[in-house]
């Protein structure tokens, strides 16, 4: 493992996956997605998910995040151990735990940035802690856009209704499957922005799969995945950094 900065900090776990394994198919046309992954992540920390396609990275936070069955091995969130829940229970424990941000905004054009916004609290009958909601939505500056519907916005400004709405619960960890893929450069830089000030200064738990080493360089460490298993980690990334290390993973597979 590469340490670019400091020693890895000694936080609470806001979840873990160990010896995670997820194959698809049997006999010769099996696929091993995922080989006995171990891996934590920590409170308060901004983790980027790398490796070349098919690496496995978006099956490991999809499996996390409960939004996958895997094969063998366990993935807990907190206390709670996936494996060990009835749909019903994973329903809940993804409503009231977990945020997620996906490329694709998800928004529903019938309603307003606000109503996107706090469409899973009200789904679950729960009123918004309204302290909270103001700071999330002064986070990412969507305090005049609010009565807007997403026709009306740009697409930076859905990508931070999305952002909004999976912060305003307060979930015990947010993942982010390519958050900023249908950006361009500069929205993406604000929304990779406002999750950086959710972990440094709300405390969130931040996990997103990226392929681009620039909104690497925003996380607190990057771990990097090759043929389902983790192969390094670096701290504090920097954007060369990173993508010498993509770079390494590209020049093995033409050798191969």
């Amino acid at each position: 493992m590469t340490t670019a900065s400091l020693a890895q900090p000694t936080t609470t776990v806001a979840a873990r996956a160990t010896d995670l394994s997820k194959i698809y198919g049997q006999g010769e046309t099996q696929v091993i997605a995922l080989d006995r992954v171990s891996v934590d992540f920590r409170q308060a920390e901004f983790t980027a998910i790398m490796g070349p396609s098919g690496s496995g990275k978006s099956t490991l936070m999809h499996c996390v995040a409960g939004l996958d069955t895997f094969s063998s091995g366990s993935v807990r969130i907190g206390d709670t151990e996936l494996g060990s829940l009835k749909d019903r229970q994973l329903t809940r424990l993804r409503r009231d735990k977990i945020g997620f941000i996906f490329q694709a905004f998800n928004l529903l054009p019938t309603l307003t940035a606000l109503e996107n916004i706090t469409l899973p609290m009200d789904i679950a009958g729960r009123k918004p802690d309204q302290g909270w909601l103001d700071t999330v939505i002064g986070m990412v500056g969507l305090s005049d856009r609010l009565r807007h519907r997403p026709a009306q916005l740009s697409g930076g400004q859905q990508q931070r209704v999305a952002v909004a709405r999976a912060l305003a619960s307060k979930p015990d960890i947010v993942f982010g499957d390519e958050p900023t893929g249908n950006l361009d450069s500069r929205s993406g830089a604000e929304v990779l922005g406002f999750l950086r000030n959710s972990v440094r200064e709300l405390g969130q738990t931040v996990v997103m799969v990226t392929h681009d080493p620039v909104a690497a360089a925003y996380a607190d460490r990057v771990v990097f995945l090759a043929d389902g298993r983790i192969v390094d980690e670096v701290y504090r990334p920097t954007a060369e950094a990173v993508l010498d290390r993509m770079k390494q993973f590209d020049a093995k597979g033409r050798t191969s």
